[in-house]
């Protein structure tokens, strides 16, 4: 399909313009999206934020383009998903309930 924009008036190509931007704006969310389905909250992960060496903490929240992370030092990150690495647990060790706190039951 072409369209022969030498035909449109300006109030055209401006409303094709604001069309065209939506829907490049929609297709970059869902790209998004999918890219942060392939994490859950609780996960652990890691990232190298510009200058600064990486970076590992749990994921803890969705954003509508970014994820949020609380790193092991506290600190608060929203970050790109395509930024982000699953960190895998050492053999051996058992995180099933790493952040698990026991109840007295009665």
């Amino acid at each position: 399909m072409t369209i022969d924009i030498d035909q449109l008036t300006e109030a055209e190509l401006i409303d094709l313009n604001h069309r065209i931007v939506e829907r490049l704006r929609f297709l970059d969310q869902m790209r998004a999206h999918v890219e942060m389905l392939e994490f859950k909250i609780g996960d652990r992960v890691t990232f190298q934020p510009p200058g600064q060496g990486r970076l590992e903490g749990m994921l803890t929240r969705y954003n509508q383009k970014t994820v949020t992370v609380i790193t092991d030092a506290g600190q608060k990150w929203n970050v790109s998903p395509t930024l982000l690495s699953t960190v895998k647990p050492a053999e051996g060790t058992n995180t099933a309930g790493s952040n698990v706190v026991p109840l007295n039951k009665r």
